[in-house]
């Protein structure tokens, strides 16, 4: 529990009336608002972590999943809540950086209306094709692309998506140009990849990796410089041999943020427990489970430069393949 001293106070300029109240942090339960349904990669980093705040620090939070709008719903529930600390939200990169990159008019901006305050992690990106694609590495498949072009077609997860965006970047970069069939999920779109309805796919580790282990799909390469220790086997975009992607990189990133406006000492406070988290093996073995690889810690300006760096590259790709939703 982070205590506001009057030293405290005055130094990250909380109103006076909280001085009178001799106010304490968190006075009440911390409603984290996840802008997913339950299942969701944000969801089960939130339920990890509220398991380690209630056995280590005493807080009481709760998971309020407002799934909706490729989340803006979630996201606006923070926007418009008082910004004390007690609504917070705790998402993946999607909401944050490529919805509003191909949503106009979404009713939040999110670089003025939320302040970031930890990142936690992170999932990769797959390249998974159907097992009896009549190809073997990357380099081979983009081959096969340019030589047919749009004879391959490729699934992602719902139009707006990473998994959309990721394609198209991919196709651009390679000339591999494929027609893109949008579903409602992962789940159909990995079946219907694993019978080989549609042969290509970029799809976030989360959900791609247990298919991949399973032998439904076939791992490519991961979309990262480096290999990924959560599936160390499968070449990075480095190795893959295809020079115009080897620095084309995206993750799924998760943090938590809060409203604008929230005090200094509130941000410094998750931020220092969540670091601490990071910190320990056994966090860290916890959200490997969930195939998220734990970030080092860092202060909140890591994912507040990750949100900026985010959204400018989704918006220029948005501009230049004229993606309208």
């Amino acid at each position: 529990m982070l205590r506001f001293t009057r030293r405290a106070v005055l130094a990250t300029g909380l109103a006076t009336p909280m001085l009178a109240r001799a106010q304490t942090y968190p006075s009440r339960p911390v409603r984290i608002v996840v802008p997913f349904p339950p299942g969701n990669m944000s969801d089960l980093i939130a339920r990890v972590l509220i398991e380690e705040m209630q056995a280590r620090h005493g807080v009481q939070v709760v998971v309020d999943n407002r799934a909706g709008a490729t989340g803006a719903i979630g996201v606006q529930a923070v926007t418009s809540a008082p910004p004390d600390g007690h609504t917070l939200l705790l998402t993946s990169n999607s909401p944050i950086v490529v919805n509003p990159a191909v949503t106009p008019n979404l009713p939040f901006d999110v670089t003025r209306d939320l302040v970031s305050m930890a990142l936690i992690g992170w999932t990769g990106f797959l390249i998974v094709v159907p097992p009896d694609f009549p190809a073997s590495t990357l380099a081979q498949a983009v081959a096969l692309m340019r030589a047919t072009p749009g004879r391959y077609i490729a699934a992602n997860p719902g139009m707006g998506t990473a998994g959309h965006l990721n394609t198209e970047m991919f196709s651009r970069l390679t000339g591999a140009r494929m027609e893109q069939v949008p579903y409602r999920g992962s789940a159909q779109a990995l079946l219907d990849l694993s019978t080989g309805r549609v042969q290509f796919m970029i799809d976030a580790m989360t959900s791609a990796m247990p298919q991949v282990q399973g032998g439904r799909v076939k791992a490519l390469a991961v979309v990262a410089r480096s290999r990924s220790p959560l599936l160390p086997e499968v070449p990075s975009m480095r190795e893959a041999g295809v020079p115009e992607v080897a620095d084309f990189e995206s993750l799924a990133w998760a943090g938590i943020m809060g409203p604008a406006g929230t005090p200094t000492g509130v941000t410094l406070y998750w931020n220092r427990v969540v670091n601490e988290l990071l910190r320990e093996e056994g966090f860290r073995r916890r959200l490997a489970q969930q195939n998220v690889e734990a970030a080092p810690p860092s202060g909140p300006e890591r994912l507040a430069d990750l949100v900026t760096t985010d959204l400018a590259r989704w918006r220029q790709l948005v501009r230049d393949a004229h993606i309208v939703i």
